[in-house]
């Protein structure tokens, strides 16, 4: 009897549920855009009641439609957008506020201060992160100082905290944890010693009865409610989506690097049993844990990557869908000189400009639209060109390729332009929905379903690969007019 894992993938800018096979393969899938709120300029919130809403909407569509019954379901994996916070009271699950979404920058100031008071080296030994608006502490912070009565409440232990992973846990059984992953973005917990830091809690002023417990991404994390879907289901694997992403691109050696081209680019690599704290910009993460071992690795973040088609579509009109942007830059021959940098909430690694924002320079009378939107393009493989040379310069080691996912990852063009930038083969896989076919693979660990590693490795299958084809002279002039437009952009 074949055995199925429910992967919920909540993202960004939509929930998404799919039922994967006893071999991995993807049976049956559902998502649902929710709404996106915008308060003010650099504010960003999600309502926590539409994430969940969309969520359990979409498993039962994915199970209705794979044509299976909720007690068919073996095992059940979560992934989910990083960093964004939530706080909701222990007794009745009400959200004390909307959801501060990763992007949101308004908390700022407050790193800023962290940074002028000294605070900036302390916090990157013990969490591997920059001191950025960007994580889960000063958003969970803002909540407490500014939220009429929310800090007493978090102070007699009637309010919970958690990232979206934690959230969806709770509201499907009732348990307040989260996983390793998870945790080492929230710029509170140690990732030497795997423990919620009691300096750092002191710091941000948070009181520790707010927090999940911490397990390994594979682990028996408790059994749904019976009228959640009308059946008992263990959650077996939890891990944030890049993280998955990397697990389901079979990343398991260090040196072997991912980009998913979602919302924001993420670009990973592995590095191994410890922790690398590199020098220039990069972050040290905690990969995924097991009970056997836990796994580090180094990224890079761009906040803006195929979020700038987005915006070329909703807000500008220049486009239908992503697949016409694709058709309008490869019909020009390059970009007429337009440099378009989409720092719309600041700019991620190397940079970390929290006060950026984006900028279209090289106009003239000779710009047309079909100019701007390669250029749009361009920008995702060249921000994520700069984060891969930072990475590799700090660590003096080149990669054999990189795997790439996340729906951006489509675009052809894109994927040659990014594999010319590089200079490395880029492997596409058959099935680019690795996010949701990681967290599928841990849940599977978890289960039993799978019984190693080295099986789940003979599972992916690659589509296409991509390997370096323009010239030296081409690359150069687009590296070189890339840099003049972060010039013009960064703000320090």
């Amino acid at each position: 009897m074949n055995k199925y894992i429910l992967s919920l993938d909540q993202g960004t800018t939509s929930s998404r549920s799919i039922v994967f096979d006893g071999d991995g393969q993807l049976v049956a899938m559902a998502q649902k855009e929710f709404r996106q709120i915008y308060p003010q300029p650099g504010y960003v919130e999600h309502d926590p009641n539409d994430i969940i809403t969309a969520q359990l909407e979409t498993a039962k569509e994915a199970i209705a439609k794979a044509g299976l019954q909720p007690s068919d379901i073996s095992a059940i994996g979560i992934t989910n957008q990083r960093e964004t916070t939530i706080v909701w009271e222990k007794e009745t699950g009400r959200p004390v506020y909307n959801a501060i979404v990763w992007q949101c920058r308004r908390t700022a100031p407050i790193c800023d201060r962290l940074k002028e008071d000294g605070y900036e080296s302390m916090i990157f030994e013990r969490t591997g992160l920059k001191t950025d608006a960007y994580f889960s502490a000063t958003k969970i912070k803002w909540i407490l100082d500014n939220v009429p009565g929310a800090r007493e409440k978090a102070q007699r232990g009637d309010l919970l905290f958690g990232t979206v992973d934690t959230y969806i846990l709770w509201c499907l059984t009732g348990i307040h944890a989260t996983d390793y992953t998870n945790a080492s973005r929230t710029m509170l917990f140690n990732i030497n010693t795997l423990e919620w830091d009691d300096e750092l809690l002191r710091l941000f002023d948070i009181p520790g009865c707010l927090l999940p417990q911490v397990y390994p991404s594979v682990h028996n994390f408790g059994t749904t409610k019976k009228e959640v879907f009308g059946a008992e289901v263990p959650v077996t694997g939890i891990a944030g989506d890049q993280h998955a992403a990397l697990f389901g691109q079979c990343c398991f050696n260090p040196g072997d690097t991912k980009n998913t081209y979602g919302t924001g680019c993420f670009l990973i690599m592995n590095t191994g049993d410890k922790p690398r704290f590199p020098k220039n910009g990069m972050l040290t993460t905690i990969a995924w844990g097991t009970d056997d071992e836990v796994v580090y690795a180094l990224e890079g973040s761009v906040f803006v990557g195929g979020a700038v088609l987005q915006w070329l579509r909703d807000e500008m009109g220049l486009i239908k869908t992503a697949h016409e942007a694709d058709l309008i830059a490869e019909s020009i021959k390059d970009s007429n000189g337009v440099v378009f940098v989409p720092a719309f909430t600041g700019l991620g690694a190397p940079y970390w400009d929290m006060y950026a924002r984006g900028t279209i320079s090289g106009l003239t009378r000779g710009t047309k639209p079909c100019h701007i939107i390669r250029a749009a393009l361009e920008s995702i493989a060249l921000q994520s060109y700069d984060v891969l040379k930072a990475m590799t310069d700090d660590l003096k080691m080149p990669i054999p390729e990189l795997r790439v996912d996340g729906g951006a990852s489509r675009s052809n063009f894109l994927m040659q332009l990014q594999a010319d930038l590089l200079r490395v083969s880029v492997n596409r896989p058959l099935n680019i929905e690795t996010t949701a076919q990681g967290v599928a693979f841990m849940a599977g660990l978890g289960a039993g379903i799978f019984s190693s590693k080295e099986e789940i490795k003979n599972l992916r299958k690659t589509e296409r690969l991509f390997k370096p084809e323009i010239s030296t002279e081409a690359r150069e002039k687009l590296i070189t007019d890339w840099h003049k437009g972060i010039s013009r952009t960064v703000t320090k």
